[in-house]
């Protein structure tokens, strides 16, 4: 992009808040140094679009701008080039991303081992310990778990994180392929993309004998690298730019999905995962991904 590439800041209030108005928009111009930005709601008191001159140095020095005022009012706030923001390609992950949980960690508690194997989690995701020998080291914990649990974690304790039913239809109703692309599991990943109306998913595969968890999970596990070749290999067959995906995940095995990505957004995500990303949605549900692509509320497929 060039330094002059006219840039558009999108902000985004949480569904329902009614925090953004118009005195908060002018709050942000003047930070922003452009009092005559023209302003477009995309949402009613949710989500604006400030267009800006050309002349910002760029788009991680704007968003700078903004940085400590969004936090203030529990604000998102997006900072693109105008051209190219809507996308044609999701990659997202599932848990805590586009599910409201971690799905081993619910599996652990059926065991009886939550706490157990959700610090291991926490770890990983926080990028701590390597993901693969974490993965291996929580799934052992569940040898000899009843085959039965999974149907009864995604009955009883799975929920769909907050617009993201709406993410996938609406950028699906415009033409773009959806993945999901987990280091979770495929027991987990196949509901739950065909709930979402994913195109496809790609998890990893728990080993079962005689109805009950071996305490193994299929090699090659699906982790941080893999996550990075499925986006580029979707990419490739799909025939398209980097510019054309959007990447979503929380986790540190996402870092790198994220990163190749044309716009890579960490979801309520740890902070060095936060950092790394190209935006944060830190106050907002999934819907927000929508705002930021342009989209304005009478666009949204909901149902």
């Amino acid at each position: 992009m060039s330094p002059r590439s006219p840039l558009v800041a999108t902000i985004v209030a949480p569904s329902g808040s009614g925090l953004l108005t118009e005195a908060r928009l002018t709050e942000a111009r003047g930070l922003l140094l452009s009092p005559d930005a023209g302003a477009a709601w995309l949402a009613p008191n949710e989500a604006a679009d400030l267009a800006l001159a050309s002349g910002h140095d760029g788009t991680s020095d704007v968003a700078a701008l903004l940085d400590a005022w969004r936090h203030s009012h529990g604000l998102d706030v997006f900072v693109q080039p105008r051209e190219g923001r809507r996308k044609r390609l999701l990659v997202a992950d599932m848990d805590s991303t586009m599910i409201g949980q971690e799905c081993i960690d619910e599996l652990a508690d059926v065991a009886g081992l939550k706490p157990r194997v959700a610090a291991i989690t926490d770890r990983a995701m926080r990028g701590e310990v390597a993901f693969e020998p974490a993965l291996r080291e929580r799934v052992a914990l569940l040898a000899g778990l009843p085959e039965t649990a999974v149907a009864a974690v995604l009955a009883e304790r799975i929920t769909l994180m907050p617009g993201g039913l709406a993410l996938v239809r609406t950028m699906r109703a415009n033409g773009a392929f959806c993945a999901l692309v987990s280091g979770g599991f495929t027991v987990f990943t196949g509901p739950v993309a065909r709930l979402l109306g994913f195109d496809e998913h790609r998890g990893n595969l728990l080993m079962m004998a005689e109805g009950r968890f071996t305490g193994e999970v299929a090699s090659p596990i699906l982790g941080r690298e893999a996550k990075l070749q499925a986006l580029v290999e979707l990419r490739t067959r799909l025939k398209l730019s980097r510019a054309d995906v959007l990447a979503v995940g929380d986790g540190a095995n996402d870092l790198a999905m994220l990163g190749e990505a044309g716009f890579g957004v960490a979801f309520h995500a740890k902070p060095a995962v936060a950092a790394a990303a190209h935006a944060q949605v830190d106050y907002g549900d999934l819907s927000a991904l929508l705002y930021a692509q342009g989209f304005t509320s009478a666009d949204i497929v909901d149902r």
